[in-house]
């Protein structure tokens, strides 16, 4: 019979596929570049989330939700933010379907065009930067700590499940502070937060840095990042926590009045990790034999299997023994 998992020394993206199809992590979808989520893959990501979450609440974080659609003026109006993510905008232009007049299904009807076209969310510092300006007019609305979980599209040419997809699960983070030296210390803050998170509880060894100029976020005057090492010998970019400056501030005309009175432009930080966290962990600790998890984030700690075949008093032992493991925070399964 045929090994299902190709030896990763023979074809390492082929093994990385199978790991990820054979363990029933993530499916193609019928979109292109688009990844459907199985409940397995999706219970990792849900404890990275919850785990993710803890830790950013734990620094007086709050979370928030924004719009998915973002009108195509608001990326104008930062230069290099509108360069770094024309390429990859999907873009609505319309609002409604009608008949075919021939019948063979549903076409786009013309008379519903957009005055303005909508940018599916690539990222969301202009929706949010605008949203800001009637959130913020003094120092005492700041430091404003603001963290959403959402989806984004960014239209890639080349994808790989979990790695590089044209619609991706992240979160987003975006805080607004009253001096340059508080938003670099949150900055790297953030970044020391997915170190811990990725060496803890993924355990996945990283290195933080700062990417090279050509490298950074678009918009942003630094950018720092965490990077692991895959079995390939290729680092993974992990995580990214940006540095703003004013950039967008200025971009969307947000000012606060600071304690001496005087009208300012305020700093601003935005940071985030993705999906691509399941593709990183699957190629840490995977082997060619399946699927390795660290126990922390595997969906099934314990699996109980009765041997012999279950009857009452086997039952009832076997769900004393879960309901104990389960209350000390160990998921377990009765099989």
């Amino acid at each position: 019979m045929a090994k299902e998992i190709t030896d990763r020394q023979e074809d390492y993206s082929q093994w990385y596929n199978d790991i990820v199809r054979k363990a029933g992590l993530a499916d193609y979808s019928a979109v292109r570049g688009c990844m459907v989520i199985k409940p397995h893959g999706f219970a990792i990501w849900e404890k990275m989330q919850q785990q993710l979450d803890s830790m950013f609440k734990e620094t007086g974080h709050v979370n928030a939700y924004f719009p998915l659609f973002i009108p195509k003026s608001f990326l104008s109006r930062e230069a290099q933010h509108v360069e770094g993510f024309a390429k990859e905008c999907a873009v609505v232009t319309h609002h409604r379907l009608m008949n075919a007049p021939d019948g063979s299904g549903v076409v786009v009807d013309p008379e519903a065009k957009l005055e303005e076209e909508l940018i599916v969310r690539p990222t969301s510092e202009t929706i949010i930067w605008n949203t800001y300006k009637d959130w913020i007019n003094s120092y005492r609305d700041l430091p404003l700590l603001v963290n959403q979980w959402a989806n984004v599209v960014r239209w890639e040419m080349r994808t790989r499940l979990f790695l590089r997809t044209a619609e991706f699960l992240w979160q987003e983070g975006h805080t607004a502070h009253s001096t340059k030296e508080e938003a670099m210390e949150e900055t790297v803050k953030i970044l020391d937060i997915y170190g811990k998170f990725a060496e803890e509880w993924m355990a996945m060894p990283v290195v933080k840095g700062v990417k090279t100029a050509n490298e950074r976020f678009a918009g942003a005057d630094e950018t720092f990042t965490i990077e692991a090492l895959m079995q390939d010998g290729k680092a993974l970019q992990s995580g990214t926590s940006h540095f703003l400056g004013q950039n967008f501030a200025k971009a969307f005309d947000v000012k606060f009045l600071n304690e001496s009175n005087q009208q300012e432009y305020v700093w601003a930080t935005s940071w985030g990790v993705s999906t691509r966290l399941l593709g990183g962990l699957i190629m840490t600790h995977s082997d060619d034999d399946g699927l390795v998890l660290p126990p922390k984030l595997a969906p099934l700690q314990v699996v109980i299997v009765p041997i012999p075949k279950p009857g009452e008093e086997i039952d009832a032992v076997a769900h004393k023994i879960a309901a104990g493991l389960k209350a000390k925070g160990i998921s377990v399964k009765y099989d």
